[in-house]
């Protein structure tokens, strides 16, 4: 091809020509150049997991190799097949006493066609979606299907969840509500007293709206409700408010609970109405999760004791990097340094603190920004973690998700020598 006919700009459309990368990948990739020319690099970016170190169960990856040999390579159920939505209502059955028939399930490629057909089914261009930050990737789905983003910047004397407060002034400019909890990306989850006001205000809007307007639905990110840990109890809006039922719709599966991110294996269970047209659209679109894999999770949700005992052996593994994590960073706090972390409560990630804004490199260079503070650690320290405005929370925001999935344990020692090295040369 000629160097003309490279640099030609082809117009596209609005969307295609506004849609922003992801920072992460950006980071990811600037880490990954660090990798390749031989660094050693502790990288925590990723929200994935390493499989050598995490594999999927084994009697997952059996009943797998079990589909395949069995030919179950043709085209999937339009919304999922009956074995695995069978097994999913018995799953939401026996671990959150949720009552939901297949026909309210909907299966997909995980949980990224799930919530871009929420957004489809659900909004009209320039309606209002309504949601927290940080948070993971609620702006791009708003540039995806022409919503108005209403975005609220959490706290962190609240673990960085939403309040009822900060809801409030927004809710009637708002026809969807986006929560996750246990959220991406600080690991945190709601207080049952926080989620009972939140759904307080969408009961009492959806009241006030009648049945002639567009209520507030709630799109409600479980996908690391699995993943909690010491007291911390997962909590959902219609187990605490049923009235809830017919705007509530849920985002879940098997990627997180059971490091099987690459299996493709999302759900959705809501009013059988929006599933509906969530199925019509996904259809078109063709995001199917793959026939073997679907049967395969179906055989292994079934097996109740054997899902049990693999997800208590896996949330031990996460939980103890977690947990080494947290007290390195307060180790080095009560040292001194200007770091912080918030005590892990679910998911894999942990949310950190780097203060450093003012502080001097050797080389006399001053930490100004954010970014400056991302490189220093990436560079000096040789620790990749995300800053937290790589989520949509202010660009001055100190704050960041370190992600335990690719951690091994003897990385935590190394990991936190290292940052207590670099953090030791500024001044």
């Amino acid at each position: 091809m000629s160097e003309t006919a490279t640099k030609v700009h082809l117009p596209v459309s609005h969307m295609a020509e506004n849609l922003i990368g992801s920072e992460i990948i950006k980071l990811a990739g600037e880490v990954n150049a660090k990798i390749k020319a031989g660094e050693k690099i502790y990288n925590f970016t990723i929200g994935d997991f390493n499989p050598k170190i995490f594999p999927i169960p084994a009697e997952l990856k059996q009943a797998i190799i079990d589909a395949y040999l069995n030919d179950e390579t043709n085209y999937p159920a339009a919304d999922g097949m009956q074995d695995l939505r069978d097994a999913v209502a018995a799953f939401l059955k026996r671990t959150q006493h949720l009552d939901y028939t297949s026909n309210e399930i909907l299966i997909a490629g995980g949980a990224r066609p799930v919530i871009y057909a929420i957004y489809k089914a659900i909004i009209d261009p320039g309606d209002g979606v309504l949601f927290p930050v940080p948070s993971w990737n609620n702006n791009h789905y708003c540039h995806l299907s022409g919503a108005n983003p209403i975005c609220v910047e959490t706290k962190p004397e609240n673990n960085f969840m939403p309040t009822a407060d900060e809801i409030k002034p927004h809710l009637s400019n708002t026809v969807l509500l986006a929560l996750c909890s246990p959220l991406n990306p600080t690991g945190t989850t709601f207080t049952e007293k926080a989620l009972r006001a939140i759904c307080e205000l969408v009961i009492a809007e959806n009241k006030r709206r009648g049945e002639n307007e567009k209520p507030v639905y709630i799109l409600y990110d479980q996908i690391y409700s699995a993943l909690t840990y010491g007291d911390i109890k997962h909590l959902d809006p219609v187990s605490l408010y049923p009235e809830l039922r017919n705007y509530t719709i849920f985002v879940d599966g098997i990627s997180k609970s059971f490091a099987a991110t690459g299996l493709r294996v999302g759900w959705t269970f809501g009013p059988q109405r929006i599933i509906d047209k969530m199925k019509a659209i996904l259809s078109h679109v063709g995001a199917w999760a793959p026939k073997a894999e679907q049967m395969a999770t179906a055989k292994f949700l079934n097996q109740e004791d054997v899902s049990n005992k693999c997800l208590v052996d896996f949330k031990k593994e996460i939980s103890a990097r977690l947990d080494g994590f947290y007290k390195g960073f307060q180790t080095l706090k009560n040292e001194g340094f200007k770091v912080d972390a918030i005590a892990p409560q679910a998911a894999i990630y942990l949310t950190i603190q780097f203060d450093l804004k003012g502080k001097k490199t050797t080389e006399e260079k001053t930490l100004e920004t954010t970014a400056d503070i991302t490189k220093y650690i990436l560079d000096e320290a040789k620790i990749a973690v995300v800053p937290f405005y790589a989520f949509g929370a202010s660009h001055d925001s100190t704050w960041f998700r370190l992600s335990v999935g690719t951690a091994k344990i003897e990385d935590i020692e190394g990991a936190i020598n290292s940052l207590r090295a670099a953090l030791k040369k500024l001044s």
